[in-house]
């Protein structure tokens, strides 16, 4: 199976970060949280957010974006940021790569921004609007990954409670 690495530098709403750890239980991708937290990892907020997910989770912790950076050296690293340079959706992502997001307030670090100008990217808003939430930049990030690798094992179809796909065409 194709692995995903999603990676949180610094996260400070727990309420975001359970959301996106249940983007990752949902999607097979793996949770790489970097300190400092601006939360403590039993708060109710982060558990309620990805309420019965957790036992799904990969889940691993770094003590700062040095250490991350020296633990996963050589990987394929995607940085999301409203001053990326490109389209999030006009790159290929490899197999085992890691998509970098920032801090809720701040962002990713601009020096680290500027030693990946070609895979710093951005999701497309208005010009007025700030920034998208954190965890839905995630999620669109997640799947536009997935897309690309044609959502490898992850169920691609859903069915009825109470009837049948086969008798729709039996509906009048």
């Amino acid at each position: 199976m194709a692995k995903l690495n999603l990676v949180l530098v610094e996260p400070e709403i727990p309420q975001n970060t359970g959301n996106i750890a249940r983007t990752c239980a949902v999607t097979g991708a793996s949770l790489h949280l970097v300190k400092p937290l601006g939360f403590k990892i039993d708060d109710k907020k982060l558990k309620h957010a990805g309420l019965d997910y957790w036992h799904f989770l990969d889940i691993t912790y770094y003590d700062s974006l040095q250490d991350f950076l020296e633990k996963t050296k050589g990987g394929k690293y995607f940085m999301f940021s409203t001053k990326g340079l490109h389209r999030h959706s006009d790159v290929e992502y490899p197999d085992n790569c890691y998509l970098l997001f920032g801090k809720e307030s701040k962002g990713l670090p601009e020096e680290l921004l500027m030693q990946y100008p070609d895979t710093t990217l951005r999701i497309p808003m208005i010009n007025e609007a700030r920034s998208l939430n954190l965890s839905n930049s995630v999620a669109i990030a997640t799947y536009e990954v997935l897309r690309q690798w044609d959502y490898p094992e992850l169920l691609n179809y859903g069915e009825l409670h109470n009837h049948k796909w086969s008798d729709l065409n039996n509906i009048t």
